[in-house]
């Protein structure tokens, strides 16, 4: 058999194949076979790009989210700020990025075992490159700009990460409106200990926007935990 001599524009279809089906059935309920069936592939072919369904989102979630990788390192590299502007503008951008809407389009079951693999995931990106190659930089600035203090730049990058992706989040454990903004509430306040100003409202009011459009998905695709 012959080579696939465009396997970037074969990535591109599995993604946008897998995406439209996550989006129409939920992701629970699609199967490799049926990402197979929508494509011109062997399902080989698929396994040959990704190991998983999980793979295959996280994929998709890395291409829609890369504008704002790149603001990113706007931000981070901008001359202009102290660390702590550049972490509040961090916060700024990532709350508009693609991966709430995603998550709540997808309506990936909120069950930390069942979706242990994807979660997995999103631990590693935490530590192995969204916290040393752009929080930890950022708070280390401004421990020298004198505008953070803490003595502990690594753990405070990844404490403040890890919380806002599996802790507040609703994907992680779906609760009710009340309990998710205490949740919120408590955030914020420990971010504030850590000198770190955040506007809770608007944080929560997104929040809110996307549980409810996951809890809607979870019950149009039948797939409430």
């Amino acid at each position: 058999m012959a080579r696939n001599k465009y396997p970037e524009e074969t990535v591109g279809r599995i993604l946008d194949a897998a995406m439209c089906l996550f989006r129409e059935k939920g992701f629970e309920r699609t199967t490799i076979q049926d990402i197979v069936d929508q494509l011109d592939v062997t399902k080989g072919a698929v396994y040959h790009h990704f190991k998983s369904k999980e793979d295959i989102l996280n994929a998709a979630i890395d291409r829609e989210s890369e504008p704002l990788m790149r603001l990113l390192v706007e931000i981070r590299d901008d001359p202009r700020m102290t660390g702590l502007e550049k972490m509040q503008a961090l916060f700024e951008a990532s709350m508009e990025g693609p991966q709430l809407p995603l998550s709540a389009e997808v309506a990936i079951a909120p069950d930390p075992v069942r979706n242990s693999r994807f979660l997995g995931m999103q631990y590693q990106s935490i530590i192995n490159e969204v916290a040393p190659q752009f929080v930890e930089p950022i708070i280390r600035e401004g421990m020298a700009d004198g505008t953070i203090r803490t003595e502990y730049p690594q753990e405070m990058a990844e404490v403040i990460l890890m919380l806002a992706n599996l802790w507040v989040s609703p994907a992680f454990r779906l609760t009710d409106a009340e309990e998710m903004r205490r949740r919120m509430d408590y955030y914020v306040e420990l971010l504030h200990l850590m000198g770190l100003d955040v506007q809770p409202g608007r944080i929560a009011g997104m929040l809110e926007e996307f549980r409810d459009g996951y809890e809607r998905n979870l019950q149009e695709k039948g797939e409430r935990a």
